[in-house]
């Protein structure tokens, strides 16, 4: 891992520096859609938030990606 890509977290597990946004992406298949593309591509980080209205639809796209969900951040907000 490559310390321009990833910062170390206090208990050393690497976090991605660049995530993949979700923000103003609406519930259904394009969030699907897009959220397994991004994965496909390669992040690692997924960013959400309740107030979006599409953790389902984020949530379905990280089921049907078959990574490891132990190999991803889902990162949301209060």
């Amino acid at each position: 891992m490559d310390q321009l890509t990833y910062y170390t977290l206090n208990n050393t597990v690497k976090i991605p520096k660049i995530g993949f946004g979700t923000w103003q992406t609406p519930s259904g298949s394009i969030t699907e859609k897009s959220v397994l593309n991004a994965i496909q591509c390669g992040y690692r980080l997924i960013d959400t938030a309740a107030i979006y209205g599409n953790e389902v639809s984020v949530g379905h796209a990280i089921k049907q990606s078959g990574i490891n969900r132990s190999d991803l951040f889902v990162t949301t907000k209060l």
